[in-house]
């Protein structure tokens, strides 16, 4: 597969990849300038607009997730793939705006972990800081092994040289310029990402003939629909299906990514005020509801167009769906804007991963668990130096994904362990002050534990756990957020909590609204402010729904 995956590059696409870069090494140099403190590095000062946090919020998940893992989705499942969006992002993401981002942005944390930390102490602070930054490693090593392909197929190079190459190149501007060059390179990344796969989307479906073409040629009816998404969930129930689309995958995982995740959260708390910070993820919520039909219908397209995937017994992987349809389709040129469009996608989802780690490792594991109470200027070096050494890590990260044929199964798996119980966590104690820290540690714990477990048993041939599709992931995720919420029920009877006054900015119930206003949005236009753009949102994403079920 490597000789068939190979590009036939000429020097116009290398000069468009060269120029590319140009313009990625420089940001990072000219935000170095800027960075003299630690909270320079770590959360831009929290200084950016928020229609610069918000291009980032959705660029930083534009990663192996979205090009490479939807677009094998794309040739598995067909729209089906479409949950993923529309159930198990949107409606989170509006959430965290409305809700959740008042509680992080107001409290003045600089992480999630530190608002774990400040809501149940050093127990559950530890536990989720330690798996935050063990999962950070494991997916920069999916965006960095999805980066190191495109070098391999551009010059033929060893994987392994290209994984050296790919890391080396992340990794200069983020030490450079900290978060602000990772955002403003998310933002340039957007466009450019767009800039590629759009002629790759219009191109394919021309080729095939257009909407009715490609029904035509793709056999499977389902997968032109999204409900009830048997094939996606692995249930051959269209009730259980559902339940466990909407369940599983729309509240359990997606909550617990959008709402918790620090790699989307950190770019919203660089925001330059509380409303910027509330519209972040709302405003990424826009793209993020039509990028599937980017990178789910080259994925369809590739089913039939690509000999490679065509046919009863395909020669390649999912995965490489993108970079075969590429070679089939684009001329010299807007090969290169491909070429460019997927480095700079890899290169966002891994310096999200990396960014946020460093702030992780720093803030919440060093600074407060080994070195304590250093000048600031120490901790910013250490920024830098864990950026290295996570860098390094991600290259052996990356051979572990090796493994996977669709990069969705494993990080779907990744999330169910870390994500979903994180989420119990936050929503329980977020809403019922009467939960303890004793709770927050041992909820987090039993939950990963429960989902681990039940990825254990999948992994043998009982069809009762062994689900096709990606419904095993959602049942773990299920499992691991109840078995969170059981456990820190009966914890939280047995033991002490915090008084209230420990937890204003914490928990809803002892937290005045004048805690966190925020008067200046009052007088914007309604299409300026958070809740009216929210539910505007929310409109589109079940018109959508309605539209393709």
């Amino acid at each position: 597969m490597n000789s068939a995956l190979r590009l036939d590059a000429t020097w116009v696409d290398y000069l468009l990849v060269a120029l590319y870069f140009v313009f990625v090494l420089g940001i990072g140099w000219a935000a170095k300038a800027k960075v003299s403190s630690s909270i320079d590095f770590f959360l831009s000062g929290r200084g950016l607009p928020s229609w610069v946090t918000g291009l980032a919020f959705i660029s930083a998940n534009l990663g192996a997730v979205e090009i490479i893992g939807m677009s094998a989705n794309g040739v598995q499942y067909g729209f089906q793939t479409m949950h993923y969006f529309w159930i198990g992002a949107v409606p989170a993401m509006v959430f965290l705006g409305i809700v959740m981002m008042p509680f992080y942005y107001g409290s003045k944390v600089r992480s999630v972990p530190e608002f774990m930390r400040k809501r149940f102490g050093t127990g559950a602070h530890l536990v989720n800081a330690i798996s935050f930054a063990l999962a950070q490693l494991l997916i920069a090593g999916v965006n960095l092994l999805l980066l190191a392909k495109i070098v391999n197929a551009l010059l033929g190079w060893p994987l392994w040289v290209a994984l050296v190459l790919a890391a080396v190149i992340v990794l200069s501007y983020i030490t450079l310029g900290g978060l602000s060059a990772a955002i403003y390179n998310e933002v340039l990344q957007f466009f450019v990402i767009v800039a590629a796969l759009l002629p790759l989307t219009l191109i394919g479906m021309h080729r095939v003939g257009g909407w009715d073409g490609l029904k035509e040629r793709v056999a499977i009816e389902a997968n032109f629909h999204t409900w009830p998404g048997m094939g996606l969930s692995g249930f051959t129930s269209p009730v259980l299906s559902v339940i466990g689309i909407t369940f599983g995958l729309g509240f359990v995982l997606s909550f617990g990514y959008w709402t918790t995740n620090f790699v989307e959260v950190q770019r919203a708390m660089a925001s330059e005020s509380i409303s910027a910070a509330r519209k972040t993820p709302i405003i990424g919520a826009f793209p993020k509801m039509f990028i599937p039909f980017l990178v789910v219908l080259p994925g369809m397209v590739a089913s039939v167009l690509v000999s490679e995937l065509a046919g009863d017994n395909p020669t390649a992987k999912p995965n490489d769906a993108i970079l075969l349809l590429m070679r089939d389709l684009l001329p010299n040129g807007l090969l290169g804007v491909a070429i460019a469009g997927l480095l700079a996608s890899f290169m966002a989802g891994m310096a999200a991963n990396i960014s946020a780690f460093n702030t992780v490792i720093s803030y919440d594991i060093w600074q407060q668990y080994v070195v304590k109470d250093r000048e600031d200027d120490y901790y910013l070096k250490f920024g830098r130096i864990a950026t290295v050494v996570a860098t390094l890590i991600a290259v052996f990260t990356a051979l572990i994904a090796r493994n996977f044929g669709n990069v969705m199964d494993y990080l779907q798996t990744l999330f169910g362990f870390f994500n979903a119980p994180l989420f119990a966590t936050f929503i329980l104690g977020m809403f019922w002050k009467r939960m303890t820290p004793h709770a927050g540690w041992s909820g987090l714990v039993s939950g990963t534990a429960a989902a681990v477990i039940f990825w254990a048993l999948s992994l043998g041939s009982d069809p009762i756990v062994n689900l096709p599709g990606q419904g095993t992931a959602f049942v773990a995720a299920t499992l691991a957020f109840v078995a969170d919420i059981l456990v820190s029920l009966i914890v939280s009877s047995f033991t002490k909590p915090k008084p209230d006054e420990e937890l204003v900015g914490f928990v809803k119930s002892v937290t005045p609204k004048s805690h966190f206003a925020d008067d200046t949005e009052a007088a914007l236009p309604w299409y300026r402010r958070t809740v009216p753009l929210g539910m505007l949102c929310l409109a589109m994403v079940i018109t959508l729904n309605v539209i393709f079920a």
